[in-house]
């Protein structure tokens, strides 16, 4: 009995180690591209000013924030992450941290971040961050294990974040932020699809309908996935038929939401191939990274 017990728990791991497991659940690298897009939304709020102090609070309430809501996520899935070969080895269904742990973790730093935030970079970055919160796990989360609809409703916590850095640096009632919104919700969904479509068995085997399965749904989400690409082509441009951007920045919208178009196609067209899902990753991966940087040299 005492041996069933102590493989049901969690071994205390060394401190270096507790360490580097809170590190994982907050998922890091989602965390690195919450921080750079609400970086580049502080700096076009500010006029292309960056005021380092301001921007070191923002940048660490936001990644409490950020890294609070995913160590909540993980906590509330881990037992569908343990389902699945790509999450199995994440601290909590690998049991290397005890769930109350990362419940308590995730709740302090998400409340800190917020209020941190309040108090540093004002009210409305505060709410925009909390909305984020919100949305991530009370809309998305849940909504995962019901619908492929789940991947719209996430997109748009996952477009606040330029939003919230704006707020933090000037007026968000403005038309420009909201662009940049537009292009992270219209960018998401091809990208996520894509993962999905990479790993639509290990989902389906947790329970996640994160793809439809085929049959008559298949033909709706294949026309969504090219609607979303075919807007992200507009919402990259938009900026320069408004003034705001430059010839570069619109180049690059057209140029690269068009290569997401071209793959997003390729996906709807094979279904399941493997191929054309890393491509339409690949090419997510760089384009938004790299149509952020232009916007920002553009306002330099």
């Amino acid at each position: 009995m005492k041996r069933a017990l102590a493989t049901a728990l969690p071994l205390e791991p060394k401190a270096g180690e507790a360490i580097a497991d809170y590190f994982e659940l907050c998922k890091p690298r989602v965390v690195a591209m919450v921080l750079l897009t609400t970086l580049v939304g502080f700096y076009l709020g500010g006029g292309g000013r960056l005021e380092l102090l301001r921007a070191l609070e923002l940048l660490a309430g936001t990644a409490l924030a950020a890294g609070g809501t995913l160590a909540l996520n993980e906590y509330i899935e881990r037992e569908t992450d343990g389902l699945m070969r790509r999450t199995a080895n994440r601290p909590l269904p690998a049991r290397r941290l005890r769930p109350s742990h990362a419940l308590y973790f995730g709740v302090l730093a998400a409340v800190g971040g917020l209020v941190f935030l309040g108090s540093t970079a004002g009210i409305w970055c505060a709410v925009l961050t909390g909305s984020i919160t919100v949305l991530y796990l009370f809309a998305y989360t849940p909504l995962k294990r019901v619908s492929w609809v789940s991947h719209w409703v996430g997109a748009v916590p996952g477009a606040l974040p330029p939003v919230a850095g704006w707020a933090a640096g000037g007026d968000w009632f403005r038309a420009e932020p909201w662009m940049l919104f537009a292009l992270m919700f219209f960018w998401q969904l091809p990208h996520s699809l894509a993962v999905a479509s990479l790993y639509q068995d290990d989902y389906a085997a947790a329970g996640l309908h994160l793809m439809p399965a085929p049959g008559p749904g298949r033909p709706y989400i294949n026309a969504l996935i090219l609607i979303e690409s075919f807007c992200l082509v507009a919402a990259g441009v938009v900026p320069v038929w408004f003034g705001i951007g430059g010839l570069p920045l619109g180049a690059a919208g057209l140029l690269g939401g068009s290569a997401m178009f071209y793959y997003a196609l390729e996906l709807a067209l094979q279904g399941r191939s493997a191929s054309a899902g890393r491509s339409l990753l690949l090419c997510s991966l760089v384009y938004l990274p790299v149509w952020f940087l232009l916007f920002v040299l553009d306002r330099a």
